[in-house]
């Protein structure tokens, strides 16, 4: 997948529509986080972080820590570990539990050297500047800390890709639509790594692929449209596309029995 237009670049980091639509609430990025369910391999990407912070203590911060989903499975196996969770967004930080602060991933509201690992899940490519939040994830973990951060591939989805330009080339009458947003494009699997070990000799990756089979077209007409906020950035009818994917979507399952989505994402455990 090539590199996101400046336009939708911008739009991916865009603080008004970050804290105004995207994630002014949890309910879209839960509906993104849902289509996991039907993912095989599945896996528990909470209990991954919970088995990487296995024999750390003292304190642990969440940034850009959305609708609470790994600071919620925390607080229950390790209720020994200080929890702090900070967004951007202070509509998505309502339901999650506290402490919790509206914070920007460059100007962490932290000491230096004040924290034992942080947790950077899905949300680096959202930061304008990702060098600079890099930096100060490294700025506030203690020296034998660990920062955990995740992304996805950029071959991540690809299906999802081909049906927004097919349905949306069906919505203009010609025969490839524009390309829709790709939220992990700016920090993806393939670039992640580079950028962290600017800060963290050692970073380890794990790769997570697998594929999503569903038999009925709400899961991904569910996940297609929790990029609502970004509809202006489309450049087509947003309303008419999303149907004329769950038309293509019903005449696959129909035709085949099934529409399949393959998945790559990854975690990354940084260390100086």
């Amino acid at each position: 997948m090539t590199d996101l237009s400046a336009k939708h670049d911008a739009a991916v980091t865009d603080r008004a529509i970050l804290t105004g639509s995207a994630y002014n609430t949890g309910k879209d990025l839960a509906a993104r986080q849902s289509i996991y369910r039907w993912q095989e391999p599945r896996y528990d990407l909470p209990g991954i972080v919970v088995e990487q912070l296995r024999r750390m203590r003292g304190t642990v911060v969440d940034v850009g820590c959305g609708n609470g989903k790994f600071i919620g499975r925390l607080k229950k196996e390790r209720p020994d570990l200080r929890l702090i969770g900070l967004d951007v967004s202070p509509g998505i930080l309502a339901d999650v539990p506290g402490p919790v602060a509206v914070a920007d991933a460059v100007h962490l509201p932290l000491p230096s050297a004040s924290v034992n690992s942080v947790l950077a899940m899905h949300m680096l490519y959202h930061v304008h500047d990702i060098p600079a939040a890099i930096n100060e994830l490294s700025r506030v973990v203690k020296g034998g800390g660990r920062v955990i951060a995740s992304t996805n591939s950029e071959r991540d989805k690809v299906e999802l890709d081909h049906l927004w330009e097919r349905a949306a080339g069906d919505v203009l009458g010609v025969d490839r639509g524009p390309t829709r947003i790709s939220l992990s494009a700016r920090f993806s699997l393939e670039k992640a790594a580079g950028l962290l070990r600017v800060e963290f000799a050692d970073v380890e990756m794990i790769e997570l692929p697998g594929t999503i089979t569903v038999r009925n077209p709400d899961p991904v007409i569910a996940h297609m449209n929790s990029y609502r906020a970004w509809a202006n950035q489309h450049d087509v009818p947003f309303e008419a596309t999303i149907e004329r994917a769950r038309e293509i979507v019903t005449g696959q399952i129909e035709r085949v029995g099934a529409f399949e989505i393959t998945c790559l994402g990854g975690i990354l455990i940084c260390a100086r």
